[in-house]
């Protein structure tokens, strides 16, 4: 991996794990083996490097969810599998953990990716269940946007709750009400 990239992976996961305001250059730098002197050849400021970051793991973030919500299956099948897929809960979404952060949420080029990145994700899941109330597989009274949103909704607030719990629990029991209430709107 070359400098850039090491720069780029390093401020994902200090990201991840500090937020904006708790990562300075000098960790970053740390993290990535790099200089000041290369730090600021690639980025022409921790805020830059910051927006490739977030971008970098917006795109892992859709690229993850593209794979269950377009695989084989039923659309219940291929909610389930997003839903179920492996996740670090305990260390919370690399995304939805930034709209904690006031710095981010007040910075307009890091604000954009993390917005962009869940009302995606939101429209994907509505389009699935579209696709499934559409097929019949579903009742017709179901709502795709408002149940995408309360996916969403859940699986944010299930990482909330794990983390504060610091166990796996409380995601798991959001996922597993999540998939009762799709599954209680399943055409009969």
């Amino acid at each position: 991996m070359d400098t850039r990239e090491r720069l780029i992976e390093s401020t994902r996961e200090l990201l991840w794990e500090r937020g904006y305001v708790g990562v300075s250059p000098k960790a970053i730098q740390q993290r990535a083996d790099a200089g000041q002197g290369s730090m600021y050849h690639h980025f022409a400021s921790k805020e830059a490097l910051a927006a490739e970051a977030i971008g970098r793991s917006a795109e892992q973030l859709r690229a993850a969810a593209e794979t269950q919500l377009s695989g084989p299956g039923t659309a219940v099948e291929r909610i389930g599998a997003y839903l179920r897929r492996e996740r670090e809960v305990l260390r919370g979404c690399p995304i939805g953990r930034l709209t904690q952060d006031p710095e981010v949420m007040a910075i307009p080029a890091l604000r954009a990716p993390v917005e962009q990145t869940l009302a995606w994700i939101r429209s994907r899941l509505a389009r699935v269940l579209a696709e499934g109330r559409e097929q019949g597989e579903f009742s017709s009274r179901l709502d795709p946007d408002a149940t995408a949103a309360m996916i969403i909704a859940t699986l944010q607030g299930g990482y909330v709750l794990a983390r504060a719990a610091g166990t796996t629990e409380p995601f798991d029991q959001a996922v597993t009400g999540t998939l009762a209430l799709i599954d209680a709107n399943v055409a009969e």
